[in-house]
């Protein structure tokens, strides 16, 4: 089980920090952003839209403050050298989470679904979730937060293996571009047991399901 410093660098966290002059700064750049772009800031609902957004926006990227919550784990209910738990999977999702696209800075959204099969340790069920959100809650991509969830999953508790489920819609696709018809897209990422044995990853993939 990883210790509190070692998370803290496994969860890639930045200073974010900002001062309040700074972000008046960031504030007038945007405002001259929307304004160019065509929205009028002179009116009631619109005045304070630029710092609105500037504060939506640090919310939406607190994965990068980590999450200290994350440290606490048990001992498991079953050694992983009995083989009756060996394949007993503990699966929770859906996990539903919102992001933003690195490439267009627009949303992405949807549902993770996340399982491990247990050594020695386990951690709380919240503590999926929490994982999920650390690192949905960047700019990011989808391929990235499964393998990274499945990466501290590893460092945190050393499970027997890890399956990751993640289905998500792109704004960054039906508000510009291609514009598509609200397709889902999936992607998988599987460690250990999952990726040797595919009557596991058929088990757990009917549970996403």
């Amino acid at each position: 089980m990883v210790n509190r410093l070692e998370l803290e660098a496994k969860q890639k966290l930045l200073n974010r920090e900002i001062s309040e002059a700074d972000f008046k700064k960031y504030e007038s750049y945007i405002g001259e952003i929307f304004s160019a772009f065509g929205m009028d800031l002179k009116s009631e609902s619109t005045k304070e839209s630029p710092r609105r957004f500037l504060d939506a926006l640090f919310e939406i990227t607190s994965g990068y403050d980590g999450d200290p919550k994350l440290i606490k784990a048990f001992e498991s209910e079953c050694s992983g050298i009995n083989s009756s738990c060996s394949t007993n999977q503990i699966v929770q999702g859906p996990i539903h989470f919102y992001s933003l696209c690195e490439h267009h800075g627009l949303p992405f959204f949807g549902s993770a679904y996340v399982g491990y099969i247990a050594n020695e340790d386990i951690i709380g069920i919240s503590k999926l979730t929490r994982l999920v959100r650390l690192f949905s809650n960047r700019f990011t991509v989808q391929e990235r937060i499964g393998q990274e969830v499945a990466d501290l999953l590893i460092e945190m508790v050393n499970p027997l293996g890890v399956g990751i489920y993640i289905e998500a819609r792109h704004l960054c696709m039906e508000m510009r571009g291609a514009k598509g018809n609200s397709p889902l897209t999936r992607t998988t990422v599987f460690r250990g047991k999952y990726s040797e044995d595919p009557n596991l990853r058929n088990e757990f993939l009917k549970l996403c399901r």
